[in-house]
């Protein structure tokens, strides 16, 4: 197999949107190449994807950005129509492209200071969550816990 193939087989791995890992372990198994070559790409491939995944956070969160704002300016323009349309005293208005409506809508609740607040009017909830440091230990120590076990993790860390 010439260098042109063996490229093509790393490309074909690339592009590999198929996330089963037995056809995964398939593809890389039938690349014909050194262990220590084929093991050098592989963390080629999981160096790139890696900056593939942290640029895509990226822009999302830039995205989520740019949403919030635009939505804040929608919020702060409704609001000044609302206001306008108020000190003028009307409920409704046409415009040539539009009708405008003011409307109350159901009041919201602002809690100013929850302390403040009588005890009728604070509920408790509890939250029951595993305490997965004290299962570790325990799980470590030898001890058979009903409900939870430990799962190997292994791993490697490319440099």
């Amino acid at each position: 197999m010439n260098l042109f193939e063996i490229n093509e087989q790393y490309r074909v791995v690339e592009e590999m949107t198929e996330l089963d890992p037995k056809t995964l372990q398939d593809t890389l198994d039938a690349i014909a190449d050194a262990r220590e070559i084929k093991l050098d790409n592989i963390a080629y491939l999981i160096e790139k994807s890696k900056m593939q995944a942290d640029f895509l956070k990226n822009k999302i969160k830039e995205l989520q950005e740019a949403k919030k704002v635009l939505e804040n300016k929608q919020k702060s323009l409704k609001d000044y129509m609302t206001a306008a349309l108020d000190e003028a005293g009307i409920k409704e208005l046409q415009t040539s492209n539009h009708i405008l409506k003011t409307r109350n809508y159901k009041k919201s609740v602002i809690v100013d200071r929850l302390e403040d607040l009588p005890d009728e009017y604070k509920k408790t909830e509890t939250v029951v969550k595993a305490d997965s440091m004290a299962l570790y230990r325990a799980l470590m120590n030898g001890e058979d816990i009903k409900g939870a076990h430990l799962k190997d993790n292994r791993g490697t860390v490319i440099k």
